[in-house]
Protein backbone atom coordinates (compact mmCIF):
# COMPACT_ATOMS: atom_id res chain seq x y z
CA UNK A 1 0.00 0.00 0.00
CA UNK A 2 0.88 3.60 -0.26
CA UNK A 3 2.09 5.32 2.17
CA UNK A 4 0.24 7.20 4.89
CA UNK A 5 -0.60 10.97 4.43
CA UNK A 6 -0.47 13.24 7.65
CA UNK A 7 -1.18 16.27 8.16
CA UNK A 8 1.60 18.36 10.74
CA UNK A 9 -0.13 20.64 13.38
CA UNK A 10 1.88 23.73 12.68
CA UNK A 11 0.20 25.90 11.28
CA UNK A 12 -3.27 25.02 12.49
CA UNK A 13 -2.11 25.28 16.27
CA UNK A 14 -4.81 28.32 16.74
CA UNK A 15 -6.97 25.42 16.39
CA UNK A 16 -7.97 23.37 19.09
CA UNK A 17 -6.58 19.53 18.96
CA UNK A 18 -10.40 18.32 18.85
CA UNK A 19 -11.45 20.71 15.68
CA UNK A 20 -8.54 20.10 13.87
CA UNK A 21 -8.97 16.25 13.71
CA UNK A 22 -12.71 16.36 12.56
CA UNK A 23 -11.26 18.85 10.02
CA UNK A 24 -8.38 16.27 9.22
CA UNK A 25 -10.76 13.45 8.73
CA UNK A 26 -12.74 15.39 6.56
CA UNK A 27 -10.01 16.20 4.15
CA UNK A 28 -8.72 12.87 3.86
CA UNK A 29 -6.01 12.58 5.48
CA UNK A 30 -4.45 9.16 7.84
CA UNK A 31 -3.65 10.93 10.51
CA UNK A 32 -1.68 14.10 12.16
CA UNK A 33 1.83 15.08 12.85
CA UNK A 34 1.46 16.66 16.35
CA UNK A 35 3.47 20.00 16.89
CA UNK A 36 4.32 20.45 20.56
CA UNK A 37 2.84 24.10 20.73
CA UNK A 38 -0.79 25.40 21.21
CA UNK A 39 -3.17 22.55 22.85
CA UNK A 40 -2.10 19.87 20.29
CA UNK A 41 0.53 18.26 21.74
CA UNK A 42 2.15 19.67 25.58
CA UNK A 43 5.26 18.07 26.86
CA UNK A 44 4.62 19.70 30.38
CA UNK A 45 1.43 17.79 30.68
CA UNK A 46 2.55 14.75 28.91
CA UNK A 47 2.17 12.17 31.82
CA UNK A 48 0.44 8.19 30.87
CA UNK A 49 -3.05 9.76 31.35
CA UNK A 50 -2.21 12.80 28.96
CA UNK A 51 -0.33 10.58 26.34
CA UNK A 52 -3.56 8.33 26.78
CA UNK A 53 -6.05 10.77 26.26
CA UNK A 54 -3.97 12.61 23.20
CA UNK A 55 -4.52 8.84 21.63
CA UNK A 56 -7.46 8.69 22.13
CA UNK A 57 -9.19 11.42 20.52
CA UNK A 58 -6.31 10.88 17.45
CA UNK A 59 -8.30 7.41 17.42
CA UNK A 60 -12.08 8.33 17.42
CA UNK A 61 -11.91 10.40 14.32
CA UNK A 62 -9.79 7.56 12.46
CA UNK A 63 -6.19 9.14 12.79
CA UNK A 64 -2.86 7.91 13.23
CA UNK A 65 -0.11 9.54 14.97
CA UNK A 66 3.85 8.70 14.09
CA UNK A 67 5.70 11.50 14.83
CA UNK A 68 5.81 14.68 17.22
CA UNK A 69 7.86 18.27 16.33
CA UNK A 70 9.13 20.16 18.73
CA UNK A 71 10.93 23.27 16.16
CA UNK A 72 10.28 26.15 18.25
CA UNK A 73 12.11 25.08 21.75
CA UNK A 74 14.82 22.69 19.73
CA UNK A 75 15.34 26.35 17.68
CA UNK A 76 17.11 27.94 21.34
CA UNK A 77 19.36 25.19 21.67
CA UNK A 78 22.47 26.56 19.76
CA UNK A 79 20.93 29.70 18.51
CA UNK A 80 21.92 33.46 19.24
CA UNK A 81 19.27 34.16 21.40
CA UNK A 82 17.65 37.52 21.84
CA UNK A 83 13.83 39.15 21.83
CA UNK A 84 12.28 36.96 19.02
CA UNK A 85 12.67 34.11 20.96
CA UNK A 86 10.38 35.03 23.95
CA UNK A 87 7.67 35.31 21.48
CA UNK A 88 7.75 31.58 20.63
CA UNK A 89 9.03 29.38 23.77
CA UNK A 90 7.14 28.73 26.69
CA UNK A 91 7.44 31.06 29.59
CA UNK A 92 9.06 28.17 31.65
CA UNK A 93 11.56 27.45 28.96
CA UNK A 94 12.27 31.24 28.19
CA UNK A 95 12.99 32.30 32.18
CA UNK A 96 14.46 35.92 32.69
CA UNK A 97 15.73 35.71 28.77
CA UNK A 98 19.64 35.52 29.47
CA UNK A 99 21.04 33.61 26.42
CA UNK A 100 22.78 30.69 28.18
CA UNK A 101 19.87 29.74 30.45
CA UNK A 102 17.53 29.42 27.69
CA UNK A 103 19.56 27.31 25.92
CA UNK A 104 20.41 25.41 28.88
CA UNK A 105 16.31 24.85 29.74
CA UNK A 106 15.50 24.09 25.96
CA UNK A 107 18.00 21.38 26.32
CA UNK A 108 16.35 20.04 29.47
CA UNK A 109 12.64 20.76 27.45
CA UNK A 110 13.93 18.57 24.18
CA UNK A 111 15.23 15.86 26.56
CA UNK A 112 11.61 15.82 28.20
CA UNK A 113 10.41 15.96 24.40
CA UNK A 114 11.80 12.67 23.52
CA UNK A 115 10.72 10.98 26.74
CA UNK A 116 7.21 12.47 26.38
CA UNK A 117 7.35 10.91 22.97
CA UNK A 118 8.40 7.17 24.10
CA UNK A 119 5.44 7.53 26.59
CA UNK A 120 3.09 8.48 23.31
CA UNK A 121 4.53 5.48 21.40
CA UNK A 122 5.64 7.55 18.64
CA UNK A 123 9.77 6.87 17.46
CA UNK A 124 10.47 10.36 15.53
CA UNK A 125 10.26 14.06 16.93
CA UNK A 126 11.18 16.44 14.29
CA UNK A 127 12.39 19.62 15.17
CA UNK A 128 14.98 22.43 14.40
CA UNK A 129 18.42 23.04 15.91
CA UNK A 130 19.19 26.56 15.76
CA UNK A 131 22.87 28.18 14.67
CA UNK A 132 25.70 29.53 16.11
CA UNK A 133 26.94 30.76 13.02
CA UNK A 134 24.06 31.45 11.06
CA UNK A 135 25.10 35.20 11.03
CA UNK A 136 28.46 34.39 9.28
CA UNK A 137 26.89 33.32 6.33
CA UNK A 138 28.19 36.09 3.74
CA UNK A 139 31.48 35.79 4.70
CA UNK A 140 32.03 39.16 5.37
CA UNK A 141 34.03 40.69 7.24
CA UNK A 142 36.04 37.80 6.55
CA UNK A 143 35.38 34.41 8.69
CA UNK A 144 38.08 32.47 9.77
CA UNK A 145 37.62 29.21 9.08
CA UNK A 146 38.37 28.40 12.52
CA UNK A 147 35.03 30.41 13.60
CA UNK A 148 32.81 28.34 11.57
CA UNK A 149 34.19 24.93 12.98
CA UNK A 150 33.72 26.37 16.49
CA UNK A 151 29.96 26.39 15.35
CA UNK A 152 29.43 23.40 14.27
CA UNK A 153 31.66 21.93 17.79
CA UNK A 154 29.05 23.81 19.57
CA UNK A 155 26.43 22.38 18.31
CA UNK A 156 28.07 19.04 18.48
CA UNK A 157 28.30 19.72 22.29
CA UNK A 158 25.25 20.74 22.76
CA UNK A 159 22.95 18.22 20.99
CA UNK A 160 25.14 15.09 21.97
CA UNK A 161 23.85 14.86 25.08
CA UNK A 162 20.15 15.58 23.89
CA UNK A 163 20.63 12.55 21.12
CA UNK A 164 22.27 10.38 23.59
CA UNK A 165 18.97 11.12 25.67
CA UNK A 166 17.05 10.27 22.66
CA UNK A 167 18.91 7.00 21.87
CA UNK A 168 18.04 5.71 25.85
CA UNK A 169 14.39 6.54 25.17
CA UNK A 170 14.22 4.49 21.69
CA UNK A 171 13.40 8.23 19.40
CA UNK A 172 15.59 9.81 16.94
CA UNK A 173 15.55 13.26 16.38
CA UNK A 174 15.08 14.59 12.64
CA UNK A 175 16.52 18.20 11.95
CA UNK A 176 14.32 19.91 9.49
CA UNK A 177 17.45 21.07 7.43
CA UNK A 178 15.88 24.74 6.90
CA UNK A 179 17.88 28.33 6.69
CA UNK A 180 18.62 29.64 10.26
CA UNK A 181 19.70 26.39 11.07
CA UNK A 182 23.05 24.27 11.45
CA UNK A 183 22.15 22.74 8.47
CA UNK A 184 20.39 24.37 5.59
CA UNK A 185 21.62 22.48 2.70
CA UNK A 186 23.61 19.37 1.56
CA UNK A 187 27.24 20.07 2.37
CA UNK A 188 26.43 21.76 5.75
CA UNK A 189 23.92 18.66 6.70
CA UNK A 190 27.17 17.11 6.20
CA UNK A 191 29.18 18.92 8.50
CA UNK A 192 26.12 18.54 10.90
CA UNK A 193 26.26 15.24 10.92
CA UNK A 194 29.71 14.84 10.96
CA UNK A 195 29.74 17.49 14.61
CA UNK A 196 27.51 14.48 16.45
CA UNK A 197 29.99 12.39 15.39
CA UNK A 198 27.41 10.23 13.35
CA UNK A 199 25.24 10.02 16.74
CA UNK A 200 22.61 6.94 15.26
CA UNK A 201 19.77 9.22 16.90
CA UNK A 202 20.11 12.37 14.43
CA UNK A 203 18.60 12.24 11.63
CA UNK A 204 16.57 14.76 8.64
CA UNK A 205 12.89 15.65 8.02
CA UNK A 206 12.88 15.97 4.54
CA UNK A 207 11.54 19.20 3.38
CA UNK A 208 12.35 19.58 -0.34
CA UNK A 209 10.44 22.93 -0.39
CA UNK A 210 13.83 24.69 1.80
CA UNK A 211 16.17 23.44 -0.83
CA UNK A 212 14.73 23.81 -4.03
CA UNK A 213 14.30 27.66 -3.84
CA UNK A 214 18.39 28.23 -3.22
CA UNK A 215 19.62 26.20 -6.23
CA UNK A 216 19.99 22.84 -3.78
CA UNK A 217 19.79 19.39 -5.35
CA UNK A 218 16.65 18.28 -3.28
CA UNK A 219 16.66 14.66 -4.96
CA UNK A 220 20.31 13.92 -4.09
CA UNK A 221 19.76 15.04 -0.67
CA UNK A 222 17.03 11.70 -0.50
CA UNK A 223 20.26 9.65 -1.44
CA UNK A 224 23.19 11.08 0.18
CA UNK A 225 21.53 10.51 3.64
CA UNK A 226 19.15 7.45 2.67
CA UNK A 227 20.51 6.13 6.02
CA UNK A 228 19.18 9.20 8.21
CA UNK A 229 15.67 10.01 6.34
CA UNK A 230 14.08 9.96 9.54
CA UNK A 231 10.42 11.53 8.20
CA UNK A 232 9.53 13.20 5.16
CA UNK A 233 7.40 16.86 4.92
CA UNK A 234 5.42 17.30 1.62
CA UNK A 235 5.45 21.29 0.71
CA UNK A 236 5.70 22.59 -2.40
CA UNK A 237 7.61 26.19 -3.49
CA UNK A 238 7.78 28.28 -6.46
CA UNK A 239 10.39 30.57 -7.46
CA UNK A 240 11.14 32.85 -10.14
CA UNK A 241 12.45 31.89 -13.43
CA UNK A 242 13.36 35.81 -14.26
CA UNK A 243 15.71 38.15 -12.02
CA UNK A 244 13.65 39.65 -9.19
CA UNK A 245 13.80 42.72 -6.95
CA UNK A 246 14.67 40.49 -3.81
CA UNK A 247 17.26 37.23 -4.16
CA UNK A 248 17.36 33.94 -2.00
CA UNK A 249 16.82 35.05 1.57
CA UNK A 250 14.09 37.34 0.75
CA UNK A 251 15.41 41.13 0.30
CA UNK A 252 13.46 41.79 4.18
CA UNK A 253 10.30 41.36 2.42
CA UNK A 254 7.33 39.86 3.89
CA UNK A 255 5.51 36.63 2.41
CA UNK A 256 3.64 37.36 0.12
CA UNK A 257 4.95 40.55 -1.33
CA UNK A 258 5.27 40.14 -5.19
CA UNK A 259 8.69 41.19 -5.45
CA UNK A 260 9.70 38.21 -3.73
CA UNK A 261 12.46 35.69 -5.19
CA UNK A 262 10.65 32.92 -3.73
CA UNK A 263 7.54 31.74 -1.82
CA UNK A 264 5.69 28.77 -0.43
CA UNK A 265 2.55 26.91 -2.66
CA UNK A 266 0.05 24.29 -1.94
CA UNK A 267 0.95 21.06 -3.33
CA UNK A 268 1.45 20.92 -6.94
CA UNK A 269 1.28 24.96 -7.24
CA UNK A 270 5.03 25.19 -7.10
CA UNK A 271 8.27 24.27 -8.74
CA UNK A 272 9.40 20.70 -7.20
CA UNK A 273 9.54 17.73 -8.72
CA UNK A 274 7.55 15.63 -6.53
CA UNK A 275 6.99 12.50 -8.93
CA UNK A 276 11.30 12.09 -8.71
CA UNK A 277 11.03 12.45 -5.21
CA UNK A 278 8.96 9.52 -4.93
CA UNK A 279 11.10 7.79 -6.69
CA UNK A 280 13.79 8.20 -4.79
CA UNK A 281 12.22 7.33 -1.52
CA UNK A 282 10.84 4.36 -3.37
CA UNK A 283 14.72 3.77 -3.90
CA UNK A 284 15.73 4.31 -0.33
CA UNK A 285 12.95 2.03 1.01
CA UNK A 286 11.45 4.75 2.94
CA UNK A 287 8.29 3.65 4.19
CA UNK A 288 7.39 6.64 6.40
CA UNK A 289 4.14 8.88 6.41
CA UNK A 290 4.44 11.45 4.09
CA UNK A 291 3.07 14.54 6.33
CA UNK A 292 1.78 17.80 4.51
CA UNK A 293 3.30 20.94 6.00
CA UNK A 294 0.71 23.37 4.46
CA UNK A 295 1.50 27.23 3.26
CA UNK A 296 0.56 28.90 1.03
CA UNK A 297 -0.05 32.42 1.94
CA UNK A 298 -2.86 33.29 -1.19
CA UNK A 299 -4.88 30.21 -0.55
CA UNK A 300 -7.76 29.46 1.85
CA UNK A 301 -6.03 26.78 4.20
CA UNK A 302 -8.99 24.74 4.01
CA UNK A 303 -8.86 24.68 0.44
CA UNK A 304 -5.27 23.76 0.25
CA UNK A 305 -5.45 21.62 2.90
CA UNK A 306 -7.79 19.15 1.13
CA UNK A 307 -5.98 19.59 -1.94
CA UNK A 308 -3.11 18.83 -0.92
CA UNK A 309 -3.74 15.41 0.58
CA UNK A 310 -5.19 14.27 -2.83
CA UNK A 311 -2.11 15.61 -4.73
CA UNK A 312 -0.05 13.42 -2.48
CA UNK A 313 -2.54 10.61 -2.93
CA UNK A 314 -2.12 10.73 -6.50
CA UNK A 315 1.83 11.03 -6.91
CA UNK A 316 2.65 8.90 -4.65
CA UNK A 317 3.23 4.85 -5.56
CA UNK A 318 4.63 1.70 -4.09
CA UNK A 319 7.88 0.45 -5.89
CA UNK A 320 7.25 -2.68 -8.43
CA UNK A 321 8.03 -5.76 -6.59
CA UNK A 322 8.79 -7.56 -10.24
CA UNK A 323 11.01 -6.09 -13.41
CA UNK A 324 8.52 -4.74 -15.65
CA UNK A 325 9.77 -7.25 -18.48
CA UNK A 326 10.25 -10.21 -16.51
CA UNK A 327 7.32 -11.81 -18.18
CA UNK A 328 9.28 -12.28 -21.70
CA UNK A 329 11.88 -14.13 -19.13
CA UNK A 330 12.21 -18.02 -20.62
CA UNK A 331 12.34 -20.36 -17.87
Amino acid sequence: MARPVTLFTGQWADLPLETLCEKAKAFGYDGLELACWGDHFEVAKADADYVKERRALLARHGLELFSISNHLVGQAVCDRIDERHQAILPPSVWGDGEPEGVRARAAEEMIRTAQAAARLGVKVVNGFTGSPIWHLLYSFPPVPPAAIDEGFADFGRRWKPILDAFQKAGVRFALEVHPTEIAFDVASAERAVEAVGGHPAFGFNYDPSHLGYQGVDYVEFIYRFRERIFHVHMKDVAWSQTPRLSGVFGGHLPFGDPRRFWEFRSLGRGHIDFERIIRALNDIGYQGPLSIEWEDIGMDREHGAREACAFVRNVDFKPSDVAFDAAFERT
